[in-house]
């Protein structure tokens, strides 16, 4: 869902971006990943990695080592991550060991709960990445306070809220709550 308007972006400019998609494989569910693809209009992936689950150190230990070899075959001048998943941190650091720049998307945002694996994510790769895009004024003021430099960071606004947009007549079209609503016989929304 992150992906979807920066990649519809990026194929706008033909002449800017040769965007390569790779998917992990991290969230490897119909369920949590085809359907997002056709759902959003994306095409398949350029690159699916097929990682699938684990313990959070083989699941980013398995990311890096499947992700590495991509970086070398395709030479990207930047690796653009989002969010705060696995995925994310394991693509950035295979990156920045290989001297390819990265661009983070929805960077700054915390919980200030360390307990929660997608936290440490966050701040490992908002601190190694070039390039922060944020969605908020406070994410800057994260970022500001963790002495990260103000040319690192880019407000952006967020691509969820544009995926949001771009689809909501497909939603309002949708007749999923009310075929919801019948097959468990409540009254519907």
């Amino acid at each position: 869902m992150k992906v979807a308007p920066i990649y519809a972006e990026m194929r706008r400019r033909p002449e800017e971006f040769e965007p390569l998609i790779v998917h992990t494989g991290q969230h490897y569910d119909a369920a949590m990943s085809d359907s997002f693809f056709e759902d959003l209009g994306m095409p398949k992936p350029d690159v699916h990695l097929g990682v699938g689950s684990g313990s959070h150190a083989v699941q980013t230990a398995k990311i890096m080592t499947e992700f590495e070899p991509v970086v070398l075959e395709h030479k990207p001048d930047w690796v653009l991550v989002v969010g705060d998943v696995n995925s994310t941190i394991a693509c950035a650091l295979v990156s920045v060991k290989l001297g390819v720049k990265v661009a983070h998307v929805e960077a700054g945002l915390r919980s200030r709960d360390r307990q929660m694996p997608e936290e440490i994510n966050r701040i490992l790769t908002d601190s190694i990445s070039d390039l922060l895009f944020t969605t908020s004024q406070d994410a800057d003021e994260n970022l500001a306070r963790e002495g990260i430099p103000a040319e690192r960071v880019r407000f952006v606004g967020n691509v969820m809220i544009d995926s949001l947009l771009e689809h909501l007549k497909i939603a309002e079209g949708s007749t999923v709550q009310l075929t919801w609503a019948l097959t468990a016989k409540i009254t519907p929304f």
